[in-house]
């Protein structure tokens, strides 16, 4: 049973690193898609009592924000494994001029992930850290984080 809690301001490419590497083994949890914390929840808990794999792909910036997550996972026996997005400004808002419509986020939205941005350490309760980035040719690099 494995818990995945992406780290990372918008357009760092968590949602498509997901779909590139867990769409088939873990269910997705977002704010994007779910829209209220309560819906998030519902679908948090199922997969908790069902011991299904599941990724929260959120920016999930703060300590305080991956909290939850972490320990309910792992009371529940989940390892905890965290992708922390190489979270360079400048690069995102160039990533995110790209989105069309309501993929794009307003500016300020994206100043303040990144004003709030915590960088994640196993002292929060990850069983795992990796550090995810991208190439010139937008391709990821994991890497294990130290």
């Amino acid at each position: 049973m494995e818990a995945i809690i992406f780290v990372g301001i918008q357009a760092t490419g968590k949602s498509t690193f997901y779909r590139e590497n867990f769409f088939k083994t873990h269910i997705r949890i977002s704010l994007d898609m779910l829209k209220t914390r309560h819906r998030e929840n519902i679908i948090l808990e199922a997969c908790i009592k069902a011991k299904q794999p599941f990724v929260i792909d959120n920016t999930n910036p703060t300590i305080d924000d991956r909290k939850k997550y972490i320990e309910m996972s792992k009371n529940a026996g989940f390892k905890v494994m965290g992708y922390y997005f190489q979270s360079a400004f400048d690069e995102a808002v160039l990533r995110n001029e790209k989105r069309k419509g309501k993929e794009q986020i307003p500016l300020p939205g994206i100043r303040s992930t990144y004003n709030r941005l915590q960088v994640p350490n196993l002292d929060e309760g990850f069983d795992r850290l990796y550090y995810v980035s991208l190439d010139v040719e937008n391709e990821f690099i994991i890497e294990e984080f130290n």
